[in-house]
């Protein structure tokens, strides 16, 4: 004798009910009406985005990169839009104490062929000194421009942790669209894949089954210690340092991991 799919004692604690097939697909056609009004919401928000006024700004303000001082609008590399990540920086801290959260963000987007193919340019800007910032860049083996904007205005500098949109006419430029905290999430790609699984992200806020594994604090998991535990411990790192040569356990950072 063997179970049917829809027996009790099929059950799994902590895990979704186990149903047959055609039971499963009755459940997965009603939330993919939701999936697909939530879809079209998106696109009408898209759409009124992309009708938002814009700010000139002066262009020709220099920004340091490899090159050293450069005007902003070399950022556009000839295209008409530019997107830029705007990191979080500390002086002074070694690699594995600069922003997790940022970490993230930058890591999603190593290279911006696709974008380049729409015709428009991508670079990551950051406060930071450019002497500590071209060792963080080299070490994490990024190849996306980056620059630093120190001492730069808005909205070219100033606040971090912020996505940013421009467009170039001529040599003038505009900033179009900004977004900070949960609004980077859209390059995120590993966020959107979390959201499709039975334990979700793992994070405390979000709605989760009785039974199923406790949510930690939002980001809890992107740090980690050179076993793959998640910790803000002093020998924590972003967890993609990892990957990177030289990544090794250390006993202090200059300072504590911090997320937004």
């Amino acid at each position: 004798m063997t179970n049917t799919p829809d027996d009790p004692t099929t059950a799994l604690p902590g895990r979704p009910p186990v149903v047959d097939p055609a039971t499963w697909r009755a459940a997965r056609d009603e939330l993919l009406v939701r999936e697909k009004a939530h879809t079209r919401e998106g696109d009408a928000i898209a759409a009124a985005r992309r009708r938002l006024p814009m700010v000139e700004f002066d262009g020709t303000v220099e920004v340091v990169g490899p090159d050293g001082p450069v005007p902003f609008l070399d950022l556009f590399q000839g295209r008409d839009e530019l997107v830029v990540y705007k990191h979080m920086w500390y002086d002074g801290a070694p690699h594995q104490g600069q922003c997790e959260g940022c970490t993230t963000t930058a890591w999603h987007l190593k290279d911006a062929v696709y974008l380049n193919a729409r015709g428009v340019s991508f670079a990551i800007v950051t406060s930071g000194r450019w002497d500590e910032v071209a060792s963080y860049v080299a070490f994490m083996g990024y190849t996306q421009p980056w620059y630093s904007v120190r001492d730069v205005d808005a909205p070219v500098g100033e606040d971090m942790g912020y996505l940013t949109c421009f467009l170039r006419d001529g040599d003038r430029t505009f900033l179009t669209y900004s977004t900070t905290g949960r609004g980077n999430e859209r390059v995120n790609g590993s966020m959107g894949l979390l959201d499709m699984t039975p334990y979700g992200r793992g994070e405390a806020w979000e709605d989760t089954p009785e039974g199923r594994p406790k949510g930690r604090e939002a980001c809890w998991s992107w740090r980690s210690d050179a076993d793959g535990n998640a910790t803000w411990g002093p020998t924590s790192r972003p967890v993609p340092q990892w990957t990177r040569p030289g990544a090794t356990p250390v006993e202090t950072l200059g300072r504590q991991g911090h997320h937004h």
